[in-house]
């Protein structure tokens, strides 16, 4: 991994691309579209060194997770925006007064500047060009801080992108927290940060103290809310495939599930099942991945000890794999039934393969024992669209929605991705996106002549026969 940068070589990068955004001006759609073409040729001709890098990284990271949920959601990312870019780039007409008619209003998306992106180390590869590709498609320069837990990815991502653009226009710093830290209070046009909650609060306070605006996508605790008599193959499918996919480290996995009372032995039966039917080897699969690191693989299995300890059914599917060379943090799938409200796995966000699962009565209950929880990222509902569903969607308030899915919502291109109050703030994917790192500028054109320009001192009747139009005439209290 090369050397960490320094804040005296980042502020740098960031004057150098500053001043080659004010040199060169906003490029125009096709050195945009020419942008992101690059980007999605170096995805491709890096792909293998990219999944050696993510698997040495993790100790064991499935293949075709990092194809299927990392690279393939990157090219997908590239081939919307540069699709939809020229509508994207538009100028968006808006509505003139009848008294200004003779002029006219519009918007103008432009471009902020320098965009700053600090990316987690859960999905190092799409969770950092993602947000690129939507910096470059918006008109911006960009500089990408990756994750200090995933190095040998962070230095793949900067060979890839120092080959594909100039430092001035897309920039990888390394190094550790100090360098984020550092990162974060740079006078950024924007920045977008992607983690967890606690660090979101120091990102955001770093960034206030030069009015940095952000992007905050965070996490929490999404639940899986399964209608009674659903527990059946393929609520369970949805369910498991959330939540063991890259081991249950993924923001928008379902954290706990809450499920009728008379379908509790059910759902674990056909939980079970599922996963023995995804990994017929066990743990030991080479697509079941591990945990990042030691201190997070000890962070989860004290969850479980804590809620085992006091009281909770834990069920452990499978066995850990025994003296496997680089499988050491596999964590086997585990189910906890009935912790209590007060354990940590039900006050912490997880980010591992473990599901508690918690019983209710009625959909009320469900939808109250949700609300009386920070908004979640994601929320997750098994069951028909019905009265229930309609109910649960009006009542509470989370970031995205899956009906009879989870995680398919982050992959649909055209909706706007971002988590509500602890959970994030604002929002990516989609013109969304491309509107969150642009600046919205308002511009009025006056005609020839409209009638509030002939309205000036000294004032008369025109001036007073135009407020009448306008406000009213005003009259006397009814008695």
């Amino acid at each position: 991994m090369a050397p960490e940068d320094s804040s005296t070589r980042m502020a740098d990068l960031l004057h150098r691309q500053r001043g080659a955004f004010l040199h060169d001006g906003p490029p125009d759609l096709a050195l945009r579209r020419a942008r992101l073409a690059r980007l999605r040729a170096a995805v491709l001709a890096h792909r293998e060194a990219l999944k050696d890098a993510v698997s040495a990284d993790f100790g064991n990271r499935s293949r075709h997770e990092t194809d299927i949920m990392e690279l393939a959601c990157v090219v997908q990312a590239i081939d919307y925006l540069s699709s939809h870019l020229r509508r994207f780039m538009k100028r968006e007409r808006r509505h003139v007064h009848f008294f200004y008619r003779a002029a006219r209003a519009y918007v103008e998306y432009q471009p902020l500047g320098v965009v700053g992106v600090m990316a987690p180390w859960n999905y190092p590869i799409s969770l950092t060009l993602v947000p690129l590709a939507t910096a470059l498609a918006a008109g911006n320069r960009a500089m990408l801080k990756p994750s200090e837990l995933t190095p040998r990815t962070s230095a793949a991502l900067r060979r890839m992108l120092a080959e594909a653009f100039p430092e001035e226009e897309v920039a990888v710093v390394l190094g550790g927290p100090e360098v984020g830290a550092a990162f974060s209070a740079l006078p950024f046009d924007h920045l977008l940060f992607t983690g967890s909650t606690q660090v979101g609060r120091k990102v955001m306070r770093a960034a206030s103290d030069n009015l940095v605006p952000v992007t905050l996508e965070l996490g929490g605790k999404s639940p899986a809310i399964v209608a009674r008599g659903h527990a059946s193959d393929r609520t369970l499918h949805g369910i498991v495939y959330g939540k063991l996919s890259n081991a249950g480290q993924t923001c928008v996995a379902p954290d706990y599930a809450l499920v009728h009372e008379d379908d509790l032995e059910a759902f674990i039966a056909q939980y079970t099942a599922t996963v023995q039917r995804f990994y017929p080897d066990g743990p030991a699969s080479p697509d079941y991945t591990t945990i990042i690191s030691d201190r997070h693989y000890d962070r989860l299995r004290g969850l479980v000890e804590d809620a085992r300890r006091n009281g909770a059914r834990v069920i452990e599917v499978g066995e850990r794999p025994a003296r496997v060379p680089g499988r050491e943090r596999t964590l086997v799938p585990t189910l906890v039934v009935n912790a209590g409200d007060d354990a940590p796995l039900m006050q912490e966000e997880i980010f591992g393969p473990i599901l508690p699962v918690r019983t209710y009565r009625s959909i009320d209950e469900a939808i109250a024992y949700v609300n009386a929880r920070p908004r979640p990222l994601a929320l997750y509902y098994f069951g028909a669209e019905d009265r229930d569903c309609a109910r649960l969607l009006a009542r509470t308030t989370s970031g995205n929605v899956g009906i009879n899915n989870t995680l398919m919502h982050v992959a649909q291109d055209d909706l706007p991705f971002g988590g509500v109050g602890p959970s994030g703030m604002g929002a990516y994917h989609g013109i969304e996106g491309f509107r969150a790192m642009s600046h919205a500028k308002g511009v009025f054109v006056q005609g020839r002549w409209n009638f509030p320009g002939l309205l000036h001192a000294p004032f008369g009747k025109l001036a007073d026969m135009a407020v009448a139009l306008t406000l009213g005439k005003s009259k006397a209290p009814s008695p």
